[in-house]
């Protein structure tokens, strides 16, 4: 009576407490990130849909962990938000829960926590923005970002352009509008069969997104009756076939650290060599920035995700019965999928790019727990590449030398940008795709070998290394790198080398002193504490696993 009584206070019948199904909404609205700004409108989709279905919907706010301005980095609180997300879902009387995410790291985080608890999900991701248009031609969000920054660098274009450029690069509702990580997310979360199909690229300002919205809603309900959980969806299969899918998109590499953190929440074994060897025999079948030409929203109206889960399938390159949130296979939901534009969605036959030149893992005495590099990013003249290491400590030192007009930095040097891992930064920011020496730049040089222990964004380009493990801040050999030393890079061999004899890395090694801890209390304080290295996910080592739905010391 209490419960119900509280509850009456927003004026719900007594109808409403009749045994239905309770469905949380856990909604990461914010109007400090931008991405999940309309999330309040999707929110009341899906309400209407449990409704409909029956059941009792009740919306309550997970932190939005939006990477546009929140510092040092939304990675930074990616595991906290999940920690947030999975205690509100247990600790509340809910039956079953949809998700509405957003920015990049809000899609992972809901998962995680979601798949910690097990108890039905379903999500829902916010949608791309419209296309970005600037003097007659697409621009995407991020991509050109980075683009326009060198070509300021360069003398090229004025600030009062890129002042102009700003407004025309994200003019609706709704996440990055390339295939970065917010869309890479997305997509991962319809191909491990968590999200309804074709719903991962409708844009966000489309009547369509919310028309999915209302359906996930009405599907929640039936789910929890069928007692659908996570976790017999997001089976090794499904992550399986989510590696293949990331590839043939050209998704984001932060989709490694998303996956293997998930993974670990759920008990599925998958290693960081899983993401190289499941997709070599994928090609790249989708034309989109950063890797090409196209947006999220022409690939949307191509066809979307089912057109590119079908060409897979058809191939013999998906696990056409892995279970979905539809109740069910992923073969049964994509068999019907049509390309609409064959210039956005290439055939396997005639893809974009060849197999192999996805995501690689290197491996090497400079990364012996795995470093990543996104080939179909990179100049492929630079995949094979031996140079002079100009190292700098934070990625702050770098940029303050970046535009020295005298910077002894050549273009066959290699930079190398330590201290930006899970510990050593801390949160493991996007600061590795760091912009050329400007001197470079006006020279007409258009790219560098770049190698950082952090994370790239997913809209970012370049060859660019990221990931090294372990990182430098606790010791890992990227911490023994000296200015003058030769690096060899060879992503057809899978290899990253420090050409320095071991006994001189030895010697280096007992000069090492590890950095002052980032904090001596608070989050940061946990986090650097407790977090795992890039190639097992940056999770907090107490946050893997399953813990289930039931409260402990449970009173009635």
């Amino acid at each position: 009576m209490i419960y119900r009584s509280w509850m009456r206070n927003q004026g719900f019948g007594a109808g409403v407490f009749d045994g239905r199904p309770v469905i949380g909404i856990a909604s990461t609205w914010s109007e400090l990130a931008p991405c999940n700004a309309h999330l309040d409108r999707v929110a009341e989709a899906v309400k209407r849909g449990v409704w409909q279905a029956g059941g009792f919907p009740l919306v309550f706010p997970v932190m939005a962990t939006g990477e546009t301005l929140i510092r040092p980095t939304a990675m930074f609180y990616r595991n906290l938000m999940a920690l947030q997300a999975e205690e509100l879902i247990r600790a509340n009387p809910l039956d079953g829960v949809v998700l509405l995410s957003g920015c990049d790291k809000t899609t992972p985080g809901l998962l995680m926590g979601a798949a910690s608890v097990d108890l039905p999900a379903v999500m829902v991701t916010g949608g791309p923005m419209l296309n970005g248009k600037y003097r007659g031609q697409d621009v995407g969000s991020g991509t050109h970002v980075w683009k326009f920054e060198e070509e300021m660098k360069a003398g090229r274009m004025t600030r009062e352009e890129c002042a102009v450029a700003e407004g025309c690069m994200a003019r609706s509702n709704g996440h990055c509008m390339t295939m970065g990580t917010a869309s890479t997310m997305a997509c991962m979360a319809e191909a491990l069969g968590m999200q309804l199909p074709g719903s991962a690229t409708w844009p966000a300002v489309d009547a369509r997104r919310f028309e999915v919205a209302q359906e996930a809603g009405q599907r929640i309900v039936a789910m929890v009756e069928e007692d659908l959980r996570p976790s017999a969806i997001m089976t090794r299969a499904a992550f399986e076939n989510a590696i293949r899918a990331n590839a043939a998109i050209g998704g984001s590499t932060n989709a490694i650290v998303h996956l293997l953190a998930l993974a670990g929440r759920l008990g599925v074994e998958l290693a960081l060599d899983d993401f190289d060897e499941l997709a070599r025999p994928v090609p790249t079948i989708v034309d989109l920035m950063p890797s090409g030409r196209y947006l999220m929203e022409d690939f949307c109206y191509a066809g979307g995700l089912p057109v590119v889960l079908r060409e897979l399938a058809e191939a013999g390159l998906l696990d056409r019965e892995a279970m979905t949130v539809t109740g069910a296979t992923i073969g049964a939901n994509v068999a019907g999928a049509e390309c609409f534009d064959p210039a956005v969605i290439t055939p396997l036959s005639e893809p974009f790019q060849p197999a192999g030149s996805g995501t690689a893992v290197l491996r090497g005495n400079l990364a012996p727990a795995g470093a990543v590099i996104k080939q179909s990013a990179a100049s492929p003249e630079l995949l094979t590449h031996r140079g002079r290491a100009v190292v700098f400590d934070r990625p702050e030192d770098y940029h303050a030398v970046s535009d020295d007009p005298d910077t002894d930095i050549e273009a066959e040097d290699i930079i190398v940008i330590r201290g930006a891992g899970p510990r050593g930064y801390p949160g493991m920011p996007e600061v590795a795709n760091v912009p050329l020496p400007a001197k470079l730049l006006k020279a007409g040089v258009t790219d560098m070998v770049r190698i950082c222990d952090g994370r790239m964004s997913g809209t970012g380009y370049g060859t660019v290394v990221l990931h090294v493990a372990p990182e430098a801040a606790v010791g890992g050999p990227l911490a023994l790198v000296r200015t003058g030393d030769t690096i060899e890079l060879n992503v057809p061999a899978r290899t990253l080398t420090l050409d320095v004899s071991e006994d001189e890395l030895a010697r280096r090694r007992e000069e090492w002193h590890a950095p002052e801890a980032a904090a001596d209390s608070g989050f940061a304080w946990l986090y650097t504490e407790h977090v795992l290295q890039a190639d097992r996910g940056a999770d907090f080592g107490f946050l893997v696993g399953r813990r289930g739905s039931a409260v402990p010391r449970e009173s009635h």
